[in-house]
C-alpha cells in the first residue's frame, strides 16, 4: 500500500506533538518528511530548524549544525537558527564560530534573553584561545622546526616530536597543525628518518589530528594515500605497528562514527554518506592480508583490524568480505606455517594462524541466514579442493593447518569440512608417515578435531594407538603434540567424575608428562604452548587440579607463557586457569530430574569432592598469591569473544575472594576488566562487571579506579543492573555504585547522564530486603546532587516512596531513607512539602521520633526540624498534631545513646518557639511570616518550537 503524500505542514505539526511529548526520534521523522515533501515550501526553513532542535536533544550536533546552515541559506538571520547553530557549535567545541551566531543575535536583537548567558560564556571562552592559540601557534612552529630537521640532535628532535603530540591532542594545536600541512611534513620524514621512536611519534601526531574531525581525515587521506598507511604499518617494531593500526582504526572510527568507546555503535547515516570511503580502506586491507611483502607483525594488525570492524555491530562488512574473496585470503595465512619455508611463503608470527581463525569465526557469525552461510561454505570448500588437486606434499601440509585453523574458529565449518569423505583418513595416513612435519600437523589437526564427543569417540577407536605410537618419537615436537592429543582424549568426559575413557591413574600419568614439558628449562615456546594445551583438558579432574594448583614451578611456567602475549597460547593457559578456578558454565542439576535420572537407569553426572567451595577458593587465593592477574592482563588484547569470556570467568572467580581483590587492581586487572565488561559476548561482560562490582565494593574506588576509570566504569556496574541477572550480581553492583556515589560529583552527573537512577530506583520496590537496602544507600549518597534534588522537586513520587520506606523493619534501609530525606528537607522546601503528601505522613513522622535505633530517630528529628525551617505552611500542619508531645516527650529522656536526637528535638522546639508557632496554637495570629528565600532566577534555554 502506498503511503499518501501529506501537506508538509502536517508533518511539521505532528513533529511538534512529538517533540513536546520528548520523543526526539519520532520528532526528527516528521520533519524529514517535511523537508522532503515540501523541497519547494515557503515553510522549509522552518523545518530544518525545528529537526535542528530535535538533533540538539540527541546530541547529534552535527546534524543540527548543518540543518541550521539550510535553515539560514533560506532565510538569513532568523534567530532560532543562528540560535540553534550557536549551540551546536559550542557543543562541537568551535567556539569561534558560535561566537559569531551569538554576536549576529545580539547586534539584530539584544532584547533576546537566551543569546546572553551563551554570549557571556563564549566571549570569555574565545578570549582565552585567542591568546591559548597565539601561545599554541608559537610551540608549534618551535617544535616544527626541531622536529623535522634531519640534522638536529636525535635528543632534541625525540622531544620535539613528543611535544607535538601532546600539542595535537589539542583542538587548537590540532588546527594549527594541519593549517601548516603536517601531513605533508610526515610524508617527508618517513623517506628518510630512521629513528624509530620520532615515526612512532610522528604517525600518533596524524592519529590525534584525524580524530579531531572528519574534514581533517579526509584531506590527509587524500593527500597521503591508503598505500601510505599501509607502508607505515610495514615494520617489526610493535610500537610503530600498534601506532599505525590506531591510525587506521581512527580513520574508520571518523568515517562511520565510531568513537573511542569499547560498546560504541556506528553512526548509520555517516557510514552511508562514507561508503566508498570505508569500502575502499577495507578493501585495501583485505588484500594486504596476502601481501608476501610485508611482516608477519604487520599482517597480524591488519587481520586485526579486519576483525574489529566487519562484525554486524560495527561497519558489517563480513558479507561483502565473502563476496569479494576475502575467505581464501584468511585461509591463506591459516594454512601458513612459521618452520616450512617454500617460494611463496608468506611471513607470519606465532599468532597469525591464531588472530587468522578469530578473524574468520567473527566473519561466520555473520553468516546468519542459510544461504550466507551455505556461501561460506562453499569458498572453504573449493579452497580446500583447490590444495588436494596438487599431489604434492607442500598441498596436503598447508590442507591439514588450514583444517586445523576452522576447527579453532568456524568450527561448524572445519566439522563439515574434516568430516568430508577421505579427509579424516588423509589425517591419520600423514600422522603415520615418516615425515615429522606431516605427523607435526596431522597431531594438531587431531587434537583441534577431536572437540566434540562424538568425534573424540571415533578418534579413541581410530587414533589412540596412533598417538601412543607417535608419543615414542625421538622428536620432541612431535611427542608434546601426541601427548596433548592423548590428553584431549583422556578427558572426554568432561567433568562427569565418574567417566574416564582410560585406565584409572592414566589422566595423572598424562598431567606428570605435560608438567615435565612445560618446567623443563631450555624448552621453546611452542613445545611449552602444548604442554599448557594438555593441561587445559586434564585440569577437567579435579585430582590434576590439586596437584597443578600446588606446583608453583608449574603455576609460574603457565604465567610466564601468557605474558609473552603470543596469542597461540591463549586457549591453553587460560582454559587451565577456567578449570583451576571452577569458572566453567555448571549444569544446575535438580534433584527432582536426579532422582527420575536414577529410577530410569539413565546415567547421572558426578562432582568430586575435590570441587567443593573450600578447595576451590584455595586454589584462587594460591593463584593470585602467584601473580595470575598479570597473566590475564598479558593475554587480554584478544579480539575472540569466547577467549574475553574465559579471562572475564577467572577475574571473576578470582574477584570474588575478597582477601585477593587488592592484588588484582595491584597488578592491573581493573583496567583490563572495564573493556572486557563492555566489549565481547553476554556472559563475558556479565563476568567482568561482576568482577569490577566486587573490587567497587571492597577497595576505594579512587585506588581501584583511578582517574578517568571512575567515570569509565559506571556503565558496566549499571549493566548489572538487569532484571534477568541474579540476585547477587545485581546487589554487588549496586554496592559498587554506592561507593562510587560517594566519590565526586562527576561521577553522581554520570549516573544520572546514564540514566542509572532509574534503575537503581526500581529495586526500591524489590521484594528482597538486601536490594532494597542498597538502592537505598545509592540514592542516600546520590542526593548530594543538586541535580539529582531536582528529580525529587519534580511531579513525581520519590520523595513519597522514601518516606514510606523509613518505616521498614529493616534498620539499614531505613537509616539511608532518612539520610536521604534529611539532605532533601535542607535544601529544598519542594521536598519538605512533599514530606506530606503521603496519606500516612503522620504515621511515618511517628516512626522516624520513636524509632528504637538511636540513628534512625536522630535523622528523623533533623528531618522535622529541616521542615519547620523551610516553610511555614508545613510547619503549621506539623504543630497541629501531637508532633510537639512526641517531641518534648523525646527531650525528657536519659539515654545517652540518643544524645544527638534528645538535642534535635529541643532545636526543633526551639525554631518553633522563635517562629512563634507554638503561641499561634494558643490563639496568637499576630506573627510576622518567616522570610521566603528567592532563588536566582535562571533564563532557560530556547526550546519553544515554530507553530
Amino acid at each position: 500500500m502506498v503511503e499518501t503524500i501529506e501537506d508538509p505542514s502536517v508533518y511539521k505539526e505532528k513533529g511538534n506533538e512529538a517533540f513536546k511529548r520528548s520523543e526526539w526520534d519520532k520528532a526528527i521523522s516528521f520533519y524529514t518528511k517535511a523537508i522532503k515533501t515540501g523541497e519547494k515550501h515557503k515553510e522549509l526553513p522552518v523545518f530544518y530548524k525545528n529537526r535542528a532542535a530535535a538533533y540538539l536533544k540527541t546530541e547529534a550536533y552535527e546534524r543540527a549544525h548543518d540543518d541550521c546552515t539550510k535553515s539560514l541559506d533560506l532565510q538569513p538571520n532568523d534567530q532560532k537558527a543562528l540560535f540553534r547553530r550557536a549551540q551546536a557549535l559550542e557543543a562541537l567545541e568551535r567556539f569561534e564560530e558560535a561566537y559569531r551566531d551569538a554576536r549576529t543575535i545580539w547586534n539584530t536583537d539584544p532584547s533576546f534573553k537566551p543569546i546572553q548567558p551563551i554570549l557571556e560564556r563564549l566571549h570569555l571562552i574565545v578570549q582565552n584561545r585567542v591568546a591559548q592559540n597565539a601561545q599554541t601557534s608559537t610551540k608549534v612552529s618551535k617544535m616544527f622546526e626541531i622536529a623535522f630537521d634531519v640534522g638536529a640532535e636525535k635528543s632534541k628532535r625525540e622531544t620535539a616530536m613528543s611535544n607535538l603530540v601532546v600539542l595535537a591532542r589539542e583542538k587548537a594545536g590540532a588546527d594549527i597543525m594541519f593549517r601548516e600541512g603536517i601531513a605533508a611534513r610526515v610524508s617527508k620524514l618517513f623517506k628518510v628518518e630512521k629513528n624509530d621512536g620520532i615515526l612512532v611519534s610522528a604517525i600518533r601526531v596524524i592519529d590525534d589530528i584525524c580524530t579531531k574531525s572528519l574534514h581533517y581525515t579526509r584531506n590527509i587521506i587524500r593527500e597521503l594515500g591508503i598505500p601510505w598507511f599501509l607502508q607505515i604499518l610495514d615494520s617489526k617494531n610493535p610500537d610503530r605497528v600498534m601506532a599505525a593500526q590506531h591510525c587506521l582504526q581512527v580513520i574508520l572510527n571518523s568515517f562511520s562514527g565510531l568513537v573511542n568507546k569499547e560498546d560504541a555503535k556506528p553512526d548509520q547515516q555517516l557510514v552511508e554518506d562514507n561508503k566508498n570511503e570505508i569500502d575502499t580502506l577495507l578493501t585495501c586491507l583485505l588484500y594486504a592480508t596476502t601481501d608476501r611483502t610485508i611482516t608477519g607483525e604487520a599482517r597480524d594488525a591488519v587481520v586485526e583490524l579486519l576483525t574489529r570492524n566487519i562484525h554486524y555491530k560495527t561497519l558489517s562488512w563480513a558479507e561483502r568480505l565473502v563476496e569479494i574473496n576475502g575467505l581464501p585470503r584468511l585461509l591463506e595465512i591459516c594454512s601458513e606455517l612459521e618452520e616450512y619455508k617454500y617460494e611463496s611463503a608468506m611471513p607470519i608470527t606465532p599468532s597469525s594462524r591464531t588472530i587468522a581463525s578469530v578473524c574468520l569465526a567473527r566473519i561466520y557469525e555473520n553468516m546468519y541466514y542459510d544461504e550466507a552461510r551455505q556461501k561460506f561454505f562453499a569458498h572453504v570448500e573449493e579452497f580446500v579442493k583447490d590444495k588436494l588437486l596438487n599431489p604434492d606434499f607442500e598441498s596436503k601440509v598447508r590442507v591439514a593447518v588450514a583444517i586445523t585453523s576452522l576447527l579453532l574458529g568456524p568450527l561448524d565449518i572445519g566439522n563439515q569440512i574434516f568430516a568430508r569423505e577421505g579427509i579424516m583418513q588423509m589425517i591419520l595416513a600423514m600422522a603415520t608417515d615418516d615425515d615429522l612435519l606431516q605427523q607435526k600437523v596431522a597431531c594438531e589437526c587431531l587434537i583441534a578435531a577431536a572437540s566434540k564427543k562424538d568425534k573424540a569417540k571415533a578418534l579413541v577407536t581410530m587414533g589412540v594407538d596412533i598417538l601412543k605410537k607417535l608419543y615414542h618419537s625421538s622428536d620432541e615436537g612431535i611427542r608434546v603434540r601426541a601427548l596433548v592429543g592423548l590428553c584431549k582424549l583422556g578427558s572426554s568426559g568432561g567433568l562427569d567424575a565418574s567417566i574416564r575413557p582410560f585406565a584409572e591413574g592414566s589422566t595423572k600419568k598424562l598431567a606428570e608428562a605435560c608438567r615435565r614439558f612445560l618446567i623443563k628449562p631450555g624448552k621453546d615456546k611452542d613445545i611449552r604452548k602444548f604442554a599448557a594445551e594438555g593441561l587445559s583438558y586434564l585440569t577437567l579432574d579435579a585430582d590434576v587440579k590439586e596437584k597443578l594448583v600446588e606446583d608453583k614451578l608449574a603455576i609460574q611456567a603457565l604465567i610466564e607463557l601468557a605474558k609473552s602475549g603470543d596469542q597461540s597460547v591463549l586457549y591453553g593457559v587460560v582454559t587451565t586457569l577456567v578449570n583451576l578456578v571452577n569458572a566453567y558454565e555448571k549444569q544446575e542439576l535438580l534433584p527432582e530430574l536426579v532422582e527420575l535420572a536414577k529410577f530410569a537407569k539413565h546415567h547421572v553426572p558426578e562432582e568430586h569432592d575435590l570441587d567443593d567451595a573450600d578447595f576451590i577458593a584455595k586454589r584462587v587465593i594460591a593463584l593470585a598469591d602467584e601473580g595470575v592477574t598479570t597473566a590475564l592482563v598479558a593475554l587480554c588484547k584478544t579480539e575472540s569473544d569466547n577467549s574475553k569470556e574465559m579471562i572475564a570467568r577467572v577475574f571473576n572467580a578470582i574477584c570474588a575472594e575478597q582477601s585477593v581483590r587488592g592484588k588484582v587492581v595491584q597488578q592491573g586487572g581493573a583496567k583490563v576488566l572495564i573493556p572486557l565488561a563492555l566489549k565481547g559476548n553476554e556472559m563475558g561482560r556479565r563476568h567482568a562487571a561482576q568482577a569490577l562490582s566486587r573490587l567497587g565494593i571492597t577497595i576505594n574506588p579512587e585506588q581501584a579506579f583511578p582517574g578517568q576509570r571512575t567515570l569509565e566504569v559506571v556503565r558496566p556496574l549499571l549493566n548489572q543492573l538487569n532484571a534477568e541477572y541474579t540476585a547477587l550480581e545485581n546487589f554487588e553492583a549496586l554496592m559498587a555504585i554506592c561507593n562510587l556515589a560517594s566519590v565526586n560529583e562527576s561521577i553522581r552527573s554520570r549516573l544520572i547522564k546514564e540514566q542509572g537512577m532509574t534503575r537503581i530506583e526500581a529495586f526500591l520496590m524489590e521484594d528482597h530486603m538486601l536490594l532494597t537496602r542498597a538502592a537505598a544507600q545509592v540514592i542516600c549518597n546520590m542526593v548530594v546532587s543538586d541535580e539529582y534534588v531536582k528529580y525529587h522537586e519534580s511531579d513525581n513520587d520519590r520523595v513519597k516512596f522514601l518516606a514510606l520506606l523509613c518505616e521498614e523493619e529493616d534498620e539499614e534501609t531505613a537509616l539511608a531513607c532518612a539520610g536521604a530525606l534529611a539532605i532533601l528537607t535542607s535544601v529544598s522546601d519542594k521536598c519538605c512539602e512533599k514530606m506530606l503528601t503521603p496519606k500516612a505522613w503522620l504515621e511515618v513522622l511517628h516512626t522516624l521520633i520513636a524509632n528504637p535505633s538511636p540513628e534512625v530517630q536522630y535523622r528523623g528529628t533533623v528531618i522535622i526540624h529541616n521542615m519547620i525551617k523551610q516553610s511555614k505552611n508545613v510547619a503549621e500542619k506539623i504543630f497541629e498534631t501531637d508532633i510537639m508531645e512526641l517531641l518534648m516527650g523525646l527531650t525528657q529522656l536519659n539515654d545517652e545513646t540518643r544524645g544527638k536526637a534528645i538535642d534535635m528535638a529541643r532545636q526543633c522546639l526551639k525554631t518553633a518557639e522563635d517562629m512563634k508557632l507554638i503561641q499561634e496554637k494558643k490563639g496568637d495570629e499576630n506573627e510576622m511570616m518567616p522570610d521566603v528565600f528567592d532563588r536566582d532566577n535562571v533564563v532557560a534555554e530556547d526550546e519553544e518550537l515554530d507553530e
